[in-house]
């Protein structure tokens, strides 16, 4: 099957699109990526997605948003298949993870009931009408239905993808949140367990925007981190933030590291006069410090971890790479390339894997990572309008 895969993280730096054939089944999947692309968001498009990722959104906006993301998505994958010089006609699916505004993993009363939830834009019906293809989307309602968190998906790739039965690895993820996969060298998916560490360069870009006056949206390749230094006072501030000290399962996003996390860490900085420079290298410390806490409390007591690979926007930042193998120097760190996967591509390459086990009926969830009770089919499936 020839599917596209689309995802948008909680950076919202722009829609990642792979164009990948797959055969076979989970025990001999195989698959080769065509095409990749990332689709940028407008700015002015991207400040309204980020406006809306707050309880009080007004609903009308988030409804327009809907469909407006869907158009966007539609267009990143006709501009993929363009690059590719396949057409639209040849694709099997579109495979859409939509965009993120809102994930409420744990239990929230609603008329004294407690319900958990999640809600991605991008209305899938839309993307069908434009592209004329078959859409899977909305992927992870389907396991928070039985008791998981909804997150982390990627895992079930991860483990396809990079399980080894001499050494232990940890697939660590950099994206506006970080996540880790644990793959023990036992090489049986069950015993996989994966969870979101905290912040990857979320807090990182939203501080950069406010150190820069808006002239930078992230530091590139962490050059001015580079040149600070770490606030100690400040850091271990926020690393008594509840959710750092909450054992796995878990997930988060904006709602525990969005803006008011950004904004307090940012009057802080200030009242302790620390530099852009300071302010940067701290917050570049917080990722590199809540992942290995994680590790230390989670990872390494259950085993051999020999090797970490590496992937997400925050593999082109050295001050956060060189952070990690400062503070976990027993550990071997690679990326996503070095295994012959492009960085950027990973997670759009998942949801396209994800959506080739949904038309086949298949469950995609590990509930050792998302904690679910079972297994579940992910992903909700639209048809595109008939062919005249």
């Amino acid at each position: 099957m020839l599917l596209i895969g689309l995802m948008s993280g909680t950076s919202v730096d722009g829609i990642d699109a792979t164009l990948v054939e797959i055969t076979g089944t989970p025990e001999a999947l195989h698959w080769q990526v065509l095409a990749f692309l990332c689709y940028p968001w407008d700015p002015a498009l991207r400040t309204e997605i980020l406006s809306v990722c707050r309880p009080d959104a007004p609903l009308q906006k988030v409804v327009a948003l809907h469909s407006r993301t869907a158009e966007v998505f539609a267009e990143a994958a006709i501009a993929l298949c363009e690059r590719a010089g396949i057409p639209l006609t040849q694709i099997d699916a579109i495979a859409s993870d939509g965009q993120t505004i809102w994930h409420q993993p744990l239990p929230y009363s609603v008329a004294g009931v407690s319900v958990t939830g999640t809600l991605q834009i991008g209305e899938p019906a839309v993307i069908a009408a434009r592209t004329g293809c078959l859409v899977v989307a909305d992927f992870r309602p389907a396991d928070m239905a039985v008791g998981g968190q909804g997150a982390p998906l990627v895992p079930f790739v991860d483990y396809l993808l990079f399980h080894s039965s001499t050494e232990g690895r940890a697939i660590q993820n950099i994206g506006g949140i970080a996540n880790v996969t644990y793959l023990p060298k036992s090489g049986e998916s069950g015993t996989v367990f994966a969870f979101d560490t905290g912040p990857g360069n979320m807090v990182l870009d939203a501080l950069t925007q406010r150190v820069s006056k808006g002239k930078e949206r992230y530091d590139r390749g962490g050059q001015l981190a580079m040149q600070g230094r770490v606030c100690i006072e400040l850091l271990n501030d926020c690393l008594q933030h509840p959710f750092f000290h909450l054992p796995p399962p878990k997930s988060t996003g904006r709602e525990e590291f969005g803006e008011a996390f950004t904004q307090k860490f940012y009057e802080k900085a200030l009242a302790l006069r620390l530099s852009p420079q300071d302010t940067l290298a701290t917050a570049t410390q917080l990722t590199v410090e809540s992942v290995a806490c994680a590790y230390e409390a989670w990872i390494l007591p259950k085993g051999d971890l020999k090797r970490v690979i590496l992937g997400g926007g925050g593999v082109h930042n050295m001050a956060l790479r060189t952070g990690l193998a400062q503070r976990l120097p027993q550990i071997a760190f690679q990326t996503h390339a070095d295994f012959g996967l492009q960085d950027d591509a990973k997670e759009a390459v998942a949801f396209a894997v994800l959506g080739y086990e949904t038309l086949h009926q298949r469950a995609s969830n590990l509930p050792s990572a998302t904690g679910a009770e079972g297994g579940a089919i992910l992903g909700k499936i639209c048809y595109p309008p008939p062919r005249s």
